[in-house]
């Protein structure tokens, strides 16, 4: 299936301060350079908050990750979880209806969809609470037919089940999720025949139910303030230093030298394992990089890269500068970072050398590894070329 942005778009969007203070918080699961994996649950929010997502809501989480719009656009158009266009205010309906579900009856409850919602889907129904969808398989082969809305599961459905459902989300109700036929989770439906010791001690619903029930989510969009924000990840404590009276002296194994700082000697050869073993021309082993293999003792080499700063302007040429975010990987967060370093033309970039790149990457400390992997340099001299 096309999918496109809505042709309706909102002006704006902005995350309400506690959904920004847990996007924030999604972001510091991840190590600098990596803050773009944060993409789904930053968008997914963002649906939350305003219901669907919209384009200023994907370019606004793009800016903030440091990723080009078009990164953040193929995720959103990729994933059927993402709503490209306003669907109920209540309640989107998504209906799968792949091999399981639709032996298990799939086509009444798209039909009940039909008649109860609107006629066809991703339609708005006529009070403008409710929307459907039919999707491709959810997962839930043994609970079928079944239907995901919102965030939860609701499984074992028929025709006057989802009807019940309509009537009470319609009617501000949250119904609990899950099976809907008393089963508890995906057990065979004339119950138990082993494993019938995990019956004792068990919570009320199955662990998925359970949590929603818990947490008390469910279909009510997130505002930040009646849904807890789940970053517990923030509140753990800092790893606390060693006392500094009592410092952990090393021990070398026995029979191994000692330097003069009292560390045990390097004793293997200096080879890393991504870089394949070098022989001179004779067959005798070397080093990365051409060098004679360590001597037992011998210091071990330094592998930090050499960086040089390039050289910089105070303002673009012309007052004008290029648009270094048609650079793929460079969004408006890294281009004002650019600028900032006195970096504004596509001649610049293309110039770089090792060295100068190693420098350049060292500074974009919450980007780092992104200029080289995404190959900034050969991408500017390939802008000059087309100039």
């Amino acid at each position: 299936m096309l999918r496109r942005l809505h042709a309706e778009q909102p002006t704006h969007f902005e995350f309400t301060p506690a959904n920004l203070a847990w996007a924030k918080g999604q972001i510091s699961k991840y190590p600098a350079g990596r803050q773009a994996s944060a993409i789904i649950p930053l968008l997914w929010r963002a649906q939350e908050q305003e219901g669907w997502l919209t384009r200023p809501a994907i370019e606004h989480v793009a800016d903030m990750l440091g990723m080009a719009y078009i990164r953040a656009l193929e995720v959103a158009t990729f994933y059927f979880m993402f709503q490209l266009q306003p669907v109920g205010s209540v309640a989107h309906i998504q209906i799968c209806g792949t091999t399981s579900c639709m032996i298990c009856g799939a086509e009444d409850l798209i039909r009940i969809c039909r008649e109860r919602i609107s006629p066809s889907p991703l339609t708005l129904s006529a009070d403008g609470k409710f929307s459907w969808e039919e999707v491709e398989c959810l997962g839930a082969c043994a609970n079928a037919p079944m239907a995901q809305i919102g965030k939860d599961y609701y499984e074992d459905l028929t025709p006057e089940k989802l009807l019940a459902l309509l009537d009470d989300m319609a009617a501000g109700k949250r119904p609990v999720p899950g099976p809907q036929n008393g089963r508890y989770a995906s057990e065979p439906l004339n119950g138990l025949t082993a494993l019938k010791e995990f019956e004792s001690g068990r919570t009320q619903y199955n662990a998925s139910v359970q949590r929603q029930m818990d947490i008390g989510d469910g279909l009510k969009r997130i505002d930040g303030t009646e849904v807890p924000l789940l970053t517990p990840w923030l509140e753990k404590a800092a790893p606390q230093p060693a006392a500094a009276d009592s410092p952990r002296e090393p021990v070398p194994a026995q029979g191994i030298p000692v330097d003069a700082t009292g560390v045990a000697v390097q004793q293997a050869p200096v080879v890393s394992p991504g870089r394949p073993e070098k022989r001179d021309m004779e067959g005798n082993a070397t080093a990365p990089g051409g060098t004679a293999e360590a001597e037992p003792g011998a210091p071990v080499a330094n592998d930090a890269p050499v960086m040089r700063q390039p050289q910089s302007l105070a303002a673009p040429r012309g007052g004008q500068a290029d648009d270094l975010k048609v650079i793929d990987g460079i969004g408006p967060k890294i281009e004002a970072m650019l600028h900032a370093m006195g970096f504004y033309h596509f001649d610049q970039l293309a110039n770089w050398t090792a060295e100068e790149i190693a420098w350049v990457d060292a500074q974009l400390t919450a980007f780092k590894g992104r200029m080289i992997r995404e190959k900034w340099v050969e991408q500017a001299r390939e802008r000059l070329k087309g100039k």
